[in-house]
């Protein structure tokens, strides 16, 4: 799997120095509310699904002989990971699934079997807002592993061909773990749940072993671990909205406390195009159209009991749109979310949910 740069940020105000344990490349970092002094952070970075993971441990000190076996484990969780999930290597379990004309039921891992499960229900409770079966059409727009040779939409055929090989409800998950799909090109694309997935593995693994406070970031899809402190949270900076390809020296829009639980935005600034007229299309997808998603939404972050439930949520929020989708999350007990609306280029509106976080509006 491979995604865009960050669009979540780890918020670290200047005066709040932290431990490190390998330089930071990707800008990813922390501060406490308040002006205690602060525990040691040990911090270290490493490549996933075509990006940049990072985590950090609160109180634990950089000769800790346990770090370096740590590493070890996270980085052979997450090469598990993408030979099950990704839809970038021909060989993995997925992309296997996905070239298969067949339309036969074929036996699948334990792990594959329950990350669609959580796919297809997820379909459901958002009425189709979230669809894994979107894999030709993500890969005719050019978000998928090919990109596109021409920066333009797609003709009109082209989309109604690719709609009508996908759809969520051409697959089946049965109780043997077997995936059947009822059309032979039918293709999966988990990119909306797998960097989240992932955030959720490594704080499994950090947890068998003892380290109870950290923070976790897979491409900006954040699962935090307990305190960075006694009696203060992770404290996770949310990006203003912009179109670039990356997030270096972006602005942090909003700072949400994180104490346990997983934060995940979705948006459109850092993986669209611009065709010939200057128009944007942006890399999520409506199912509903096929045609990338065009409403005034710029962002929305979702905070939940895990990474594998906001990644997932944050997408299907943000096809739902500011309206429908705060009407939709207001209905749920598990789940927050905050919708950062454009009203122009460079001026935002912020929208939380009843339940979302007290946060920390940046000017």
């Amino acid at each position: 799997m491979r995604c865009f740069p960050h669009r979540v940020r780890e918020y670290r105000s200047p005066e709040r120095p932290f431990t490190r344990l390998a330089l930071i490349a990707s800008g990813l970092l922390i501060s406490l509310a308040g002006r205690a002094a602060p525990a040691p952070v040990v911090i270290w970075e490493g490549r996933t699904m075509g990006t940049f993971y990072t985590v950090q441990l609160a109180g634990v000190a950089p000769g800790d002989r346990r770090l370096a076996e740590l590493r070890t484990a996270v980085d052979r969780r997450l090469d598990e990971i993408n030979r099950c999930l990704s839809h970038y290597l021909p060989d993995s379990e997925l992309s296997r699934f996905n070239a298969a004309a067949s339309t036969v039921p074929v036996k699948v891992s334990a792990e594959l079997a329950r990350v669609l499960r959580h796919a297809l229900e997820l379909h459901r409770r958002s009425d189709g807002a979230f669809d894994p079966a979107l894999g030709r059409l993500i890969n005719l727009w050019g978000f998928g592993p090919e990109p596109r040779s021409q920066q333009q939409a797609p003709a009109d055929a082209e989309i109604a061909a690719a709609r009508r090989q996908g759809g969520a409800r051409h697959l089946r998950v049965t109780p043997q773990d077997e995936l059947q799909k009822d059309i032979p090109g039918l293709q999966l694309n988990l990119g909306a749940l797998g960097k989240g997935y992932g955030a959720d593995e490594i704080a499994r693994v950090l947890r068998e072993r003892g380290f109870t406070n950290a923070l976790i970031s897979v491409c900006g899809e954040t699962v935090a671990c307990g305190m960075r402190a006694a009696g203060q949270p992770w404290q996770v900076g949310v990006e203003r909205p912009r179109y670039a390809r990356d997030s270096y020296g972006a602005k942090i829009g909003a700072v949400v406390p994180l104490a346990g639980g997983a934060l995940s935005t979705s948006g459109d600034a850092h993986n669209f195009f611009r065709d010939e007229r200057g128009r944007i299309y942006a890399h999520i997808l409506d199912p509903a159209t096929g045609r990338p998603v065009q409403h005034n939404l710029a962002s929305v972050t979702v905070v939940a009991a895990n990474g594998l439930i906001a990644d997932g949520l944050a997408t299907a929020l943000y096809v739902m749109g500011p309206e429908r989708g705060l009407h939709w999350v207001e209905q749920q007990r598990d789940v927050a979310a905050l919708f950062i609306v454009r009203e122009e280029a460079d001026r935002f509106r912020f929208i939380a949910s009843a339940r979302f976080p007290p946060f920390r509006k940046l000017e």
